[in-house]
Order: C-alpha cells, then structure tokens, then sequence
C-alpha cells in the first residue's frame, strides 16, 4: 500500500508521544520525580524508558561512569591546619609523557639555599590541547594527577588551568572514583605494613 511506510513511522512517533504522559504519571503516582533527579535520569538512560529520553543539559547531565575521564587535576591532602599538601612532587614525568605536550611545571626552590624542593611553585595545563588520554595519571608514581568527570569547561578565553585550579582535595577523588580510590589505600595501606614488619626485623636482627 502506498505511504504504508509513512504510517508506520508515524505511528512510532505517535506511540513515544503517548508514553511520554503515561509514564510522566505513573512516575508522579508514585511520589517519584522523573526530571532532575538521580535517580529518573538514569531511568531515562537506561533500555527500560518510555517516552521521552532526552537528558535537559545543562539542567540535567548523563551520568557517567566511574571510568569516565576528561581533564586532569591534582590531588592534595588535607591537613589538620587548613593547609594544602600537594601530592606531586614536580618530578616531571607527567609532561613527559603527555602526547600534546601540554603539561608545563616550574619547581619549587629554597628561599635560603635556592636547591630546589620536591613541590611545584607552578603547573599549568592547557585544556584546549589536552587530549584526555590519561597517559598523565597512569604514569604519576605518586598517584598525584587523576583524571575528572567534569566535562563542562567551555569559556570564551583559554582553558588554561593553573596550580589553583588544578588542585583539589583526595576527598573529591574519593568521591569520583571511590573504586579506584579504595583500591589505592588498600595498596598504600599494605605497602606501609610492609615497610613497617622489613624495619621491624632489621632492628631485630641485632639483637638476636
């Protein structure tokens, strides 16, 4: 039959349209909220949806795995007094090791002896020719720089993130990827122990 086709699809856009509503208030009947909730976003992005799909950005956004990655930042510890203790160390090798070469650090020196300091003064990573890989965090022996879920840093000028910018708290880490985090301590944590029991026998040889 002629225009069949048509029907059909138009019967595909008729049946979305009408289980947009019933779900709207099967979602409302039960005290749920289906927009701008956790919990209706991942309802709408999963294969179980009806209706109507479309995450409201930037009111609302996808969320993303723990896996997902985009920019870098730098992970500090939070001290008791208020400080910020970076756990990079400007060693250099996340520059290195970056593709684009968009990783710039300037070490920090002695304001008496001028040596230089195992801390950064500056670290700057330009956004706009990062290209998201992560070779920076898998290569960091300190576990200093991991990768971000934020996705949303679009400016009229360069994305140019310094050392203040870059930082954030383990806390935030531990929040992203609480995985990733957990398996982190537990390794630290066995490391230490390790570390402890070989000091620990070396002091007791002697006296045996």
């Amino acid at each position: 039959m002629y225009g069949l086709g048509i029907l059909k699809g138009l019967s595909v856009t008729w049946k979305r349209f009408w289980d947009t509503y019933i779900d709207d208030i099967s979602w409302a009947m039960s005290g749920r909220k289906r927009y701008h909730t956790e919990e209706g976003i991942r309802h709408r992005s999963s294969k179980n949806t009806k209706g109507i799909f479309t995450v409201q950005y930037p009111e609302e956004q996808l969320i993303v795995p723990e896996e997902f990655r985009f920019i870098p930042f730098l992970v500090y510890e939070e001290q008791a007094d208020g400080k910020k203790e970076p756990r990079c160390t400007a060693c250099g090798i996340c520059s290195k090791a970056c593709p684009p070469q968009c990783i710039w650090i300037v070490r920090s020196s002695d304001s008496v002896t001028g040596k230089p300091v195992s801390t950064p003064a500056e670290f700057y990573i330009d956004m706009d020719i990062c290209m998201n890989c992560g070779f920076c965090a898998e290569y960091c022996p300190f576990d200093a720089i991991k990768m971000d879920h934020d996705f949303d840093i679009a400016s009229q000028g360069r994305n140019v993130y310094n050392l203040e910018k870059l930082l954030k708290p383990a806390s935030y880490y531990a929040e992203v990827r609480p995985l990733n985090y957990n398996q982190e301590e537990e390794a630290r944590k066995a490391k230490e122990a390790a570390k402890a029991a070989r000091a620990a026998g070396t002091a007791a040889a002697p006296t045996a």
